[in-house]
């Protein structure tokens, strides 16, 4: 029989229950997810009580209010609060969105709110982001051309800038990426759907001139062809895209550059 000895600090527990709003008559429970590089303790949920009538809608309107009136040690990511930035993004009832945009009345029963998964976590719900984003410079995710540069703008026609759509809109929150079986597993070779829709977002813009260059790059066993069609990105990107058909579409421009 195998025996594996798990990390000291892989199970969660239940950790503190906070008092709920004096006075307040329609309160929600909201449980968080605490974990901090200075202890020496496991990670743990914390269950916080949140006057509904006295916050916002979403669930970060509801952190927000947890980390202003209750609990200021509390640490997450956020910005627009418009679902563009992409900072807020979470496991929120046990799927990868944004809290800016997922509201609390969507969610039946306690919210449960963990970072996203299968990535090292800095502190709470706050995910250690530095793989994706080397993965991404990688791809060299910028207009690369060897013609002269034109004197006022690169043109592109109505239907070749359509072709963009549907690519350009991602905002790298990376809820896809951290949704991905494969990407868990191989996150330091496969490159996952998110970078390889930013991909393919160069490879089809009709002004980029180094497409055979980006194909090169991504001829690999596990760069690419890691993918396996299982849909989970699509299904939790909080824009609408399809990431899986941006792979599908680089996989086919390999074949068909080999026939």
């Amino acid at each position: 029989m195998v025996e594996i000895t798990l990390p000291k600090n892989s199970q969660v527990k239940e950790g503190k229950v906070w008092p709920k709003p004096e006075g307040a008559t329609n309160v929600r429970a909201f449980r968080v997810y605490r974990w901090s590089p200075d202890d020496d303790e496991n990670p743990r949920v914390d269950t916080y009580y949140v006057d509904m009538d006295d916050c916002g809608p979403m669930v970060l309107d509801a952190l927000i209010y947890i980390k202003n009136k209750i609990d200021p040690t509390l640490t997450f990511r956020r910005s627009c609060r418009e679902g563009v930035c992409g900072s807020c993004a979470m496991n929120i009832d046990g799927a990868n969105t944004l809290a800016c945009t997922k509201a609390c009345d969507e969610i039946e029963g306690d919210v449960r709110i963990y970072p996203l998964p299968h990535m090292p976590v800095v502190k709470d719900l706050v995910p250690d982001l530095s793989i994706p984003y080397a993965q991404l410079s990688s791809i060299q995710p910028w207009l690369q051309t060897v013609t002269p540069t034109p004197a006022k703008e690169w043109r592109q026609s109505r239907e070749d800038r359509a072709k963009l759509d549907g690519l350009y809109e991602c905002i790298l929150c990376f809820c896809c990426q951290t949704s991905c079986p494969s990407y868990w597993w191989n996150g330091e070779r496969y490159l996952g759907p998110a970078i390889l829709l930013q991909a393919y977002r160069w490879i089809a813009d009709s002004r980029d001139e180094m497409t055979g260059e980006r194909l090169d790059n991504l001829e690999d066993p596990f760069r690419l062809y890691r993918c396996h069609t299982i849909m989970n990105c699509t299904q939790t990107c909080p824009k609408g895209l399809n990431p899986a058909k941006a792979i599908a579409e680089i996989k086919k421009l390999m074949v068909e550059r080999q026939v």
